[in-house]
């Protein structure tokens, strides 16, 4: 009889696991709070794709400007310049050699 809990001992020791029991579910509680609800998540992950694709879009929208731009330069700056200059330096050449 002496090796049996009195019944103060038991009370005492359900009451423990009683409180072990509730911080473990407000722990629980905690972590969900913390957790993205998968709806959530995937209207975020929609939301970057779309956000990526119009940045890409962006880019090559870009990036033609830039062909256009270059070939405008060449089309309206470098190809009058050397037709203007391209017989001023063959009469200068030929000038210069008779």
């Amino acid at each position: 009889m002496a090796d049996e809990p009195t019944l103060g001992e038991i009370v005492r020791r359900f009451e423990d696991r009683l409180a072990d029991v509730r911080d473990d579910i407000q722990q629980i509680g905690r972590r969900l709070d913390e957790k993205v609800d998968q709806r959530i998540y995937d209207l975020r992950h929609e939301t970057l794709a779309a956000r990526v694709t119009t940045l890409e879009t962006l880019r090559d929208k870009d990036a033609e400007k830039i062909v256009a731009t270059r070939r405008w330069l060449i089309g309206a700056v470098i190809v009058p310049l050397v037709g203007i200059l391209l017989p001023v330096v063959i009469l200068l050449v030929r000038g210069s050699g008779s």
